[in-house]
């Protein structure tokens, strides 16, 4: 069978898991990555990575149940291997509080995570503005280890690095027989996506080695994680907001609402800051089209639209989107390149 070559826009934890799967799983496909930024400064590095799911409208509940367990089911192989400390992938504990008791007590992913259970009267005394909790044990994957690992590990399978802007996937579908879309937000103007839009989210690393339990507001919007070597805090949700510098109000305001939710980190000192784009979009987008391009179809597989849960369900859609490819390859064998 004829190499088969393909590319792959994006290097942040989508963009590399859908690189990963194609090129381990498919040996006729030589797979290349292309990106602007690569790890350390991808949106990714900056992820809390704690995998915990929202729910997107208009995707069945079931399709999104599989993306969490095989994202789940793959970094838990990790954190029970060798491997787990250079991934940067291991199992934290911790408290999800609601100041209202919210319409799902359960949600879809409780039986997919450890020990998933409703907080005591006694546990929640430790949050008086909270009425309602759960706790559990799921999965932290740090990005600034786990990307370099997964970068490592695309190169034992043979993929190939470029750094370099896209800007035109037509040109770039001349030299490749399929493209791979894990551009995140940048899909606003490489695919003309006005449904995708930035979600800026800022997030503070504190000095805190006595904190061992993650602590997570229901709006999402206050968070405590406990890291190997420090503990992100955070964080800010502002959809449409381009600004990547940081903003000293936003900081002061995160820290409050923190030492609000957890009095001790009143003592911890602050390590760093950190700004990024979250690709916002109403629903994930998984689905494929293709580029007309001197007479070949190029197949085009989407990825992207995570919005905060890229890291949790990364290696899932990149499973849909390696599906989607294979199919590709199999309805339509690429033709020649002129």
């Amino acid at each position: 069978m004829q190499r088969v070559k393909v590319l792959v826009v994006g290097a942040g934890v989508v963009g590399l898991s859908t690189a990963v799967c194609v090129a381990e799983t498919l040996p006729h496909c030589s797979v290349t990555v292309v990106a602007e930024k690569f790890s350390p400064d991808t949106t990714s590095d900056g992820a809390a990575g704690i995998l915990l799911a929202t729910e997107f409208p208009d995707i069945p509940l079931e399709r999104q149940r599989r993306w969490f367990k095989e994202s789940f089911d793959h970094l838990l192989a990790i954190a029970d291997s060798p491997q787990a400390g250079d991934a940067g992938v291991y199992l934290s504990s911790g408290y999800h509080v609601f100041k209202d008791v919210p319409c799902d007590k359960k949600p879809y992913w409780a039986d997919l995570v450890f020990g998933f259970r409703y907080m005591t009267d006694h546990e929640m005394k430790r949050f008086p503005n909270h009425k309602f909790g759960q706790a559990f044990t799921t999965l932290k994957c740090e990005c600034l280890s786990y990307l370099p690992w997964l970068e490592k590990r695309f190169r034992v399978a043979g993929g190939q690095i470029l750094h370099e802007k896209v800007t035109d996937l037509h040109k770039m579908a001349l030299n490749y027989d399929a493209i791979m879309n894990c551009s995140g937000v940048g899909s606003r103007f490489l695919v003309n996506d006005e449904k995708v839009y930035p979600v800026r989210g800022q997030m503070l690393t504190v000095n805190a080695p006595w904190l061992k339990k993650f602590i997570r507001d229901g709006d999402g919007k206050t968070y405590i994680y406990p890291g190997v070597r420090y503990v992100n805090i955070g964080g800010t949700r502002q959809e449409g907001d381009w600004r990547m510098e940081v903003d000293k109000e936003d900081s002061e305001g995160i820290l409050e609402r923190c030492i609000r939710l957890e009095p001790s980190l009143r003592a911890a000192q602050v390590m760093g800051e950190w700004v990024g784009l979250r690709p916002g979009r109403a629903n994930l987008r998984v689905e494929r089209e293709y580029l007309s391009v001197q007479g070949r179809q190029v197949p085009l597989v989407h990825n992207y639209g995570h919005g905060g849960v890229g890291v949790t369900l990364s290696w899932g859609t990149a499973l849909d989107a390696l599906d989607l490819l294979r199919q590709s390859l199999y309805e339509k064998p690429p033709q020649a390149r002129l």
